[in-house]
């Protein structure tokens, strides 16, 4: 799978943007501010329907437009998609695929798959628990799109209940009589979602561990995941152990109902949901320790790569390829790391790759390659790509 073409009008910096795609390795070069990681941002929207950068669709409306829309062409083995969003802030965003409107947005997840390796993801390591739940949820949607709607629903139920939890304090009756209804709702989506992150994390880990041991080189500390839970059931943040038996999601559902029901008088007195999925953590481990407040920097963005690289390699076993997309690491990476990455990198059938310069890219990834400066993305002369005839075959379809 790989985008044959990409456009963008009014998103971020870009009045509007025109590029061609091909295969294998294609490197974005310019100076810092000049939209590099803009354009594999909107890559990414179409992927998640959300950024890596920011937490809401505003800011990537250009200033002074009221919508932003980014198109692309598709191509997965003999087939070809056309994809194009309208991000509307405040109002319903819009997606067709081959011109058809689809009745809901996250109809197109699973349908573009990237995996992303940005600066930011060292939160992942040195974050907070939101940015791991963020990291697990996105990428169980990568690998299982129904699981989207799952994840809308928990989070609608949960503000809901929170809305009531705020008010039952001095409406007992009533109030709290809803809330049973609701504490029904949560409980069984909260067992859906954890079970998938359960086994997410159980098919994750052994990947994650194979890409450290790669990335940190010989004598380095084991890196393994495991799940921190408000359901002891759950987990209760040790290393996942490959021979246990995961529980189901309706064993998961009823032992959260009963941890809801144990912490009902706290969440009535706090005003807030204390028990579920929201409140959970992904632990990475090197060695005997966790890995946030122990790691070293180095090992920090040596555990950040592998977690990476494992999604990707978890993801390519599982079906095509995902499309690989590192924005502005190399210059952050020592020459080990670099070649940890770089291998992995040109075994893609796409990588998208961004650089202030491009020295900082390994010589073999070297591919393709456009200069972003002034507003205008253009691949150099002399590179290979099919600049014009992907234009004419993509019609992207421009509304």
């Amino acid at each position: 799978m790989y985008l044959r073409h990409l456009q963008v009008g009014h998103f971020r910096s870009w009045e509007s943007a025109d590029l061609a795609l091909t295969p294998g390795p294609t490197v974005l070069v310019g100076r810092n501010g000049q939209g590099k990681t803009n354009l594999v941002e909107a890559v990414g929207y179409l992927a998640t329907l959300g950024s890596h950068r920011v937490s809401s669709d505003a800011p990537l409306v250009q200033h002074g437009a009221t919508q932003a829309v980014v198109r692309a062409a598709l191509r997965r083995d003999e087939r070809e998609l056309l994809v194009e969003v309208e991000i509307n802030p405040g109002r319903a965003n819009r997606v067709r695929v081959n011109r058809a409107p689809l009745p809901r947005p996250r109809e197109l997840l699973g349908l573009v798959r990237t995996v992303l390796f940005a600066p930011e993801d060292l939160a992942l390591v040195r974050g907070d628990p939101a940015e791991r739940r963020r990291f697990l949820d996105d990428l169980l949607v990568s690998r299982t799109p129904r699981l989207a709607g799952v994840r809308s629903d928990y989070d609608r139920v949960l503000k809901q209940r929170n809305a009531l939890l705020k008010t039952a304090r001095l409406a007992r009756g009533n109030a709290l009589a809803t809330l049973d209804v609701w504490d029904g709702h949560l409980t069984e989506l909260g067992g859906q979602l954890l079970a998938a992150r359960l086994a997410l994390i159980a098919d994750l880990a052994p990947y994650v561990a194979e890409s450290y041991a790669g990335v940190a080189g010989p004598g380095a500390d084991r890196a393994a995941l495991g799940y921190s839970s408000s359901v002891p059931l759950a987990g209760d943040g040790a290393p996942v152990d490959p021979a246990r038996a995961l529980p189901g999601a309706a064993e998961l559902a009823a032992a959260l109902r009963e941890r809801v029901a144990e912490r009902r008088k706290d969440e009535v007195d706090r005003g807030v949901t204390l028990v579920g999925p929201h409140r959970d953590d992904l632990v990475l481990h090197l060695g005997p320790a966790p890995a946030k407040g122990y790691a070293s920097h180095g090992e920090s963005w040596s555990f950040a790569l592998a977690v990476k690289l494992a999604c990707f390699a978890l993801l390519r076993a599982e079906g095509d390829d995902p499309i690989l997309v590192l924005d502005d690491v190399f210059a952050e990476l020592d020459s080990g790391r670099r070649a940890a990455l770089a291998e992995v990198a040109r075994s893609a059938e796409q990588t998208l790759i961004t650089a202030a310069v491009a020295e900082d890219v390994p010589a073999v990834l070297l591919g393709t390659r456009v200069q972003v400066a002034d507003g205008e993305a253009r691949i150099l002369p002399g590179e290979p790509a099919d600049g014009s005839a992907a234009a004419e075959e993509a019609e992207v379809d421009r509304g």
